[in-house]
């Protein structure tokens, strides 16, 4: 799947479906899961359909289907370049910089209000 481009709703679904193939290739019912994730069967459905759900229920989907590791592959641990690391002096960074830009001012000639 093309993720760059695609809409939350298509990762959503194309999520729900992953979770659906997973849960039927370990021949797991829907009831099965939904207990031992400790959700409702409702909620389960709704996540395998790409219907929103929380990512509490993601993580009690995966850990019930002991695909909890998968979230490193999914998100893995940043490293700090060693240049980085030098400018850092052994800290870890707390806050991204951004630089602040006035805004252009708008060439309108300014005009009494007259009516």
């Amino acid at each position: 799947m093309k993720t760059e481009a695609a809409s939350n709703e298509a990762i959503r679904k194309e999520l729900g479906k992953r979770l659906q193939s997973e849960r039927l290739n370990q021949n797991i019912t829907q009831a099965a899961l939904a207990k031992k994730a400790g959700i409702s069967r409702r909620t389960l459905v709704g996540a395998e359909r790409g219907e929103p759900f929380t990512i509490d229920t993601m993580l009690s989907i995966l850990r019930a289907l002991d695909r909890l590791a998968q979230i490193d592959l999914f998100l893995p641990e940043p490293e700090i370049s060693p240049v980085q690391l030098s400018k850092l002096k052994g800290k870890k960074r707390q806050r991204a910089g951004g630089k602040f830009t006035y805004p252009k001012p708008r060439n309108i000639p300014w005009v009494w209000n007259e009516e």
